[in-house]
C-alpha cells in the first residue's frame, strides 16, 4: 500500500538502491550542490513559493564521512525572491538563479555579485568547452555569460 510522507524531506540513494533520509527540517528543499572537496552540502529552501514568511534562503551542512548530514545554518538569504537552483565552481564559490537574474557568493556567505537578467532565473549550469559559460534559463530565454572562473 501506498503512504503519504506529508511533507518535504532530503534523501540520499545509496549505490546499492537504499533509500536513506538526511535532512527533515526544510519546507520546500530544492536546489542543491557540494562544494567542490563534498564535505559540503547546499540546499535552497524555496519556502516562501508557498508560504510569503517561509524560507528564501540557502543553507549549509556538513557531510560525514558515513554520510550524515550536520549542521544546517542558513548560509545566505535572497534579497530579490528565491533562490533556486545553483552551482559551485572549483574555488567554492556558488552561482545561484534569483529573481533579478544569478547571484555569486563566497564560500563564507559573502554577496560578491550579480549578473543582472530581464527576467526571473530558475536555473544556472556551467558549459562549454572550458566550462567557464554560465548558462542562465530564464522565464522565455536562455542566456549565456563567460566568466573567468569553472567548476
Amino acid at each position: 500500500a501506498e503512504s503519504e510522507i506529508g511533507a518535504c524531506h532530503v534523501y540520499r540513494v545509496d549505490s546499492d538502491g537504499s533509500i536513506t533520509r538526511v535532512a527533515d527540517d526544510y519546507v520546500k528543499p530544492n536546489g542543491l550542490a557540494f562544494s567542490p572537496d563534498e564535505t559540503v552540502l547546499y540546499i535552497a529552501d524555496t519556502g516562501a513559493s508557498h508560504d510569503t514568511d517561509g524560507p528564501r534562503h540557502i543553507r549549509r551542512h556538513t557531510v560525514s564521512a558515513d554520510n550524515t548530514l550536520s549542521g544546517g545554518e542558513v548560509f545566505a538569504t535572497s534579497t530579490a525572491g528565491l533562490f533556486d537552483g545553483f552551482r559551485v565552481d572549483r574555488d567554492g564559490r556558488i552561482w545561484t538563479s534569483a529573481a533579478d537574474g544569478v547571484h555569486c557568493i563566497t564560500p563564507d556567505g559573502t554577496l560578491i555579485g550579480k549578473i543582472r537578467i530581464p527576467e526571473l532565473v530558475a536555473n544556472v549550469c556551467f558549459g562549454g568547452p572550458k566550462l567557464n559559460r554560465l548558462f542562465i534559463c530564464g522565464t522565455t530565454s536562455l542566456y549565456s555569460a563567460f566568466l573567468n572562473v569553472a567548476p
